[in-house]
């Protein structure tokens, strides 16, 4: 009885984990493989047969300037919405630091649109965004200002979307930077003060390097997600006007599922954006982790 005892605490975390390490191989290690053996064939949406070809579908792919004004989007939308949304998130949970009242009204009011259903968003934002009848128009029309084609021009339609993707996510952001402020003991802010150190020196110096940690986490999530973009423009813009909204991932959907349902060509793009996406990350980690301040 006592070996069955130990053999059962034994077993016993396996068991826990068991569960979860199935739904892994289930729903993401299994389907990243078979994407990755797809991407070697020519099987299409309505055709039972796969074909090994090779590098086909890449070099294919790699030919086509669809494809590449889909990854020049992609890397333009990446750019400018981290960018945005991290120096926007560290600059409102500096500013909203104090534990006040107003303060943490304002968190809430920045945190909700995180809960909010994205597709509800998009449906929202293109509503306010609307050239005739949307209500920034309105707004800008009684300051005396000309409305703006917001999402039926080439040249505002992206930048569109990096407003509804910040507004969405800011807030989220926002409140993990805010929480790494809170661990910040007090007393190195006391002797920065008795050493007379500046706003800027003390941020630099002194916070930046302490919440370091979660700006590289929110780093890494932010230029994941952004890669991943996909339910603004397929509501919103539908990849126009022309393809200035033309991303990869919308890519990769409509190369899938519209036309001639080319779905290796789909997994061939699926497979070079987890390249990059893969890439980037590496990148990250070698050239910033070294700069991460653990406490």
């Amino acid at each position: 009885m006592q070996d069955t005892g130990k053999l059962g605490r034994k077993v016993l975390p396996y068991a826990l984990v068991l569960p979860a390490i199935l739904f892994l191989l289930i729903f993401t290690i299994y389907p990243l493989l078979d994407m990755v053996y797809m991407s070697f064939t020519d099987w299409k949406l309505v055709q039972p047969a796969k074909n090994f070809v090779g590098l086909h579908n890449y070099r294919y792919l790699f030919g086509r300037s669809d494809f590449w004004n889909a990854l020049g989007n992609t890397f333009y939308y990446s750019v400018l919405t981290v960018i945005s949304q991290f120096c926007a998130a560290t600059l409102f949970a500096v500013w909203l630091r104090k534990n006040t009242r107003i303060n943490s009204l304002v968190r809430t009011a920045l945190f909700t649109p995180h809960i909010v259903a994205l597709l509800s968003v998009a449906m929202v934002w293109s509503w306010l965004m609307n050239e005739d009848k949307g209500l920034l128009n309105m707004l800008l029309n009684l300051l005396g200002l000309p409305g703006l084609r917001w999402l039926n021009s080439a040249e505002t339609a992206m930048t569109s979307l990096v407003i509804v993707s910040w507004w969405k996510s800011v807030g989220y952001y926002t409140v993990i930077i805010f929480s790494a402020l809170q661990t910040i003991p007090t007393e190195i802010y006391e002797a920065a003060d008795l050493d007379n150190a500046g706003r800027f020196s003390r941020f630099f110096r002194i916070t930046f390097p302490m919440i370091s940690p979660q700006a590289f986490l929110c780093l890494i999530t932010m230029t994941i997600g952004s890669f991943k973009v996909f339910e603004t423009i397929r509501v919103m813009t539908g990849g126009g006007p022309g393809k200035a909204t033309y991303v990869l991932v919308y890519y990769i959907y409509m190369t899938a599922f519209q036309g001639q349902f080319k779905v290796c060509l789909a997994c061939a793009a699926g497979v070079v954006l987890l390249f990059i996406v893969g890439l980037l990350t590496a990148l990250y980690f070698m050239l910033l982790s070294r700069k991460v301040h653990y406490q």
